[in-house]
C-alpha cells in the first residue's frame, strides 16, 4: 500500500491552486504527478480538508463479528471440528457463507489456537 504525501505538501499544492496556478503547474512546482494535485483539489472540494483518506481495512469485525460467541461455543463443544464443517454449520443455521480460511483467521484473532496434546490428538483451545 502506498504512503500518503505529507499534509504540509498537500497544503502547499492546494495553496498554489487557490492562488491561480493550474493543477499541472502546481504539480510541476512541487515535484508531484499531475494526478496528485488533481486528487488533492478534489479531496478539498469534497471534504473541505487536505487530509488523506484512511487506508486499510474499514473498522469493525466484518461479517463474522456478530457470530463470535456462537462460533466460540461450537468450537468449545466440539474441539476437533474442522473449518469446512464449521463453515457448513454456519451456512446451514444462519445463512452466512464464510470461507474456512476466514473462519480460521477469525478464531485465531479470538484467541483460539490449534495444538496437539500429548497423545498426538489435535484440538482447539483458547
Amino acid at each position: 500500500m502506498g504512503k500518503s504525501y505529507s499534509s504540509d505538501l498537500r497544503v502547499r499544492i492546494y495553496g498554489a491552486i487557490e492562488d491561480g496556478a493550474s493543477r499541472r503547474a502546481a504539480a510541476r512546482r512541487y515535484g508531484v504527478s499531475p494526478s496528485t494535485s488533481v486528487r488533492v483539489a478534489q479531496r478539498v472540494s469534497a471534504t473541505g480538508s487536505v487530509a488523506p483518506a484512511r487506508q486499510g481495512r474499514p473498522p469493525g469485525g466484518g461479517k463474522l463479528a456478530p457470530y463470535a460467541a456462537i462460533l466460540a461455543r461450537w468450537v468449545e463443544e466440539a474441539a476437533d471440528i474442522t473449518m469446512p464443517e464449521l463453515a457448513a454449520k454456519l451456512t446451514a443455521e444462519y445463512g452466512v457463507v464464510a470461507h474456512p480460511a476466514s473462519l480460521s483467521k477469525f478464531l485465531i484473532k479470538q484467541g483460539f489456537s490449534f495444538k496437539k496434546n500429548a497423545a498426538g490428538n489435535r484440538g482447539r483451545s483458547r
